[in-house]
């Protein structure tokens, strides 16, 4: 639907039609829009694209770098832990050795104590049997003592005897054996 002018009817809907679909333009249109195109084409291929391919070439170089130089440092790193678990491990292995060797001269000294000890626990033990024995004899001699004193007093008190201790000793000697 044509918008008419006030006052002019049919023939200016006519005339007006719309200058891009208007076939007396097109040649003229063409021609500006090969120039813009190829301006447009020049512009962009020789000044912007290649700024733009540059920083896109420089970024994937700079990632290329980034990606080596991780690389670089999980080997580092790799390399460091290697060396790290080795030394540990070698260091487990000396503090084995180390434990190893206190133990084994720890037990010795135990040994040595314990075979001292032994030594002095024997040499008390004769000594100690010895006074034991020593202290028995002298009690059986006491208790000969006494049982030829108590022979002789009781033959006095009840048989009113007078028996000498050398007597009462003898006699005590015939009836233990």
């Amino acid at each position: 639907m044509a918008i008419e002018a006030p006052g002019e009817g049919a023939e200016y809907a006519a005339e007006a039609a719309f200058p891009p679909f208007d076939p007396t333009y097109f040649a003229s249109q063409l021609f500006w829009l090969a120039i813009s195109f190829a301006l447009l084409y020049f512009v962009l291929s020789r000044l912007i694209l290649p700024r733009i391919g540059g920083a896109i070439e420089e970024r994937k170089d700079k990632i290329a770098d980034n990606l080596d130089a991780a690389a670089d440092m999980k080997s580092q790193a790799d390399e460091t832990v290697e060396a790290y678990e080795k030394e540990l491990a070698e260091a487990r292995t000396r503090a084995q050795a180390v434990a190893a060797e206190a133990k084994a001269e720890v037990d010795k000294e135990i040994a040595e104590a314990t075979r001292q000890a032994d030594t002095e626990l024997e040499a008390k033990l004769v000594e100690s049997e010895k006074r034991i024995q020593a202290a028995r004899e002298a009690a059986l001699a006491d208790v000969k003592t006494i049982a030829s004193e108590a022979a002789a007093a009781a033959a006095e008190h009840l048989a009113g005897l007078d028996v000498s201790e050398a007597d009462a000793a003898k006699a005590v000697d015939a009836a233990r054996g």
